[in-house]
């Protein structure tokens, strides 16, 4: 009797974790933040706005690297106020080439071509060294952080720093926009999810002033908050997000900002990309225990709500299949053990086979989509166990 009832007590509370951080949770922001907009100082004119040093790692970029030099040489900025600092991990192909002949026709453009590889956090920190000996790490001063395939709209950095008038303000994210939807692959799937993040971060900025991390691709953080990142974390953004909140620093997303960025196509290389992105995200888990236990006050009651029971999502999955299958001798849990287990091993096998005869039915797969990154995390698990010894990262495939 005693272990039928705990056993019901894991597939229920399994099933409530997974329905608070998907349903739960996000719905009840959206009401409480409904009519509210973001509250912070904010500079009125350009005269105001603070240094800007722009950081980007790049590594066989390119495909997109010119694209993306124009839409920082275009931002509409006091020029006077901006340098871009990138560096090259040791790309093979013609990234230097190309960022070396734009750097020879614009002076606060700065490359950095490294000869060995260390991974995006690595040149991120010494960028970060090298434009603080230019313009010290003050209020005054702000980073803007982006990757290579992210483009940026003229107006990007002048949306960003008007925020950091407010003196507690670290970290302002930018608006991600997804290009080249399709409904053949799960590139739709991707978008949606991606999209609902966003309005998701936007909340707790609005409400707390507390966004459990930006996207990473295109950020603005006060220079005085930069962490240097340790050379085994993989998911810098977040870690840099953390070590902030740990000094009492503020973080908010501005729609405004409006950046745009090719969608993820295929399923393989975003399993790829989300498995490293979960053991990156069980390092900070662990890291920044403080920051989530107790699950109360800020911001550990988002970081709980949002993001830990999220990354645990494979946990409660398995949970919820293995307890009814151990109480199938109830015929209640007995019919929910047989549908589960449907819906995990038929849902990938019926949503390829519609695709071989071109049909795409997009609720199985959006299921399809989320039971693959579920999987995804639970790979992230098994490289986190293993040890992570370096953060050098393979882009993915650029359109």
């Amino acid at each position: 009797m005693l272990m039928s009832l705990l056993l019901q007590c894991l597939f229920w509370g399994s099933l409530l974790a997974l329905l608070y951080t998907y349903l739960i949770y996000p719905a009840a922001l959206s009401i409480l933040a409904k009519g509210k907009q973001l509250n912070t100082q904010q500079f009125q004119s350009p005269d105001q706005f603070p240094q800007v040093s722009v950081l980007m790692a790049v590594h066989n970029e390119e495909a997109v690297i010119e694209e993306k030099l124009n839409s920082l040489i275009n931002q509409k900025y006091p020029a006077e106020k901006i340098n871009i600092f990138i560096g090259s991990d040791n790309s093979g192909d013609r990234t230097n080439e190309i960022i070396s002949e734009f750097a020879t026709q614009h002076s606060h453009l700065h490359f950095f071509p490294f000869p060995k590889r260390q991974g995006k956090p690595g040149v991120i920190n010494q960028l970060a060294a090298t434009a603080t000996a230019h313009f010290p790490a003050t209020a005054a001063h702000v980073f803007i952080i982006t990757d290579a395939s992210v483009m940026m709209s003229p107006g990007v950095c002048a949306a960003l720093v008007k925020h950091f008038k407010h003196p507690d303000l670290a970290i302002v994210d930018a608006q991600m926009l997804h290009t080249g939807v399709q409904e053949v692959d799960i590139s739709h799937s991707e978008d949606s999810y991606i999209s609902w993040e966003g309005r998701l971060k936007y909340y707790e900025g609005v409400l707390w002033k507390k966004m459990i991390g930006p996207f990473g691709g295109c950020y603005a953080l006060r220079s005085d908050f930069f962490a240097p990142v340790p050379d085994n974390f993989l998911v810098d953004d977040f870690y840099i997000t953390l070590q902030a909140f740990r000094r009492g620093g503020l973080a908010i997303k501005e729609l405004s900002a409006l950046c745009y960025e090719p969608v993820g196509h295929e399923l393989n290389e975003e399993f790829r990309r989300k498995a490293r992105i979960s053991a990156g995200n069980l390092q900070n888990m662990f890291y920044f225990a403080d920051l989530w236990l107790p699950p109360f006050g800020l911001p550990n009651f988002p970081f709980f709500s949002h993001k830990i029971l999220r990354w645990l999502g494979p946990i409660w999955l398995i949970l919820l299949w293995l307890t009814a299958g151990l109480l199938s001798h109830n015929q209640f849990y007995a019919l929910l053990f047989v549908l589960i287990t449907a819906l995990y091993t038929l849902t990938p096998l019926l949503d390829e086979g519609l695709k071989k005869w071109n049909k795409h039915w997009a609720l199985l797969r959006n299921v399809r989509y989320f039971l693959t990154m579920n999987l995804a995390l639970l790979a992230g698990y098994l490289r986190y166990v293993k040890g992570i010894k370096s953060n050098v990262w393979q882009p993915p495939k650029r359109q």
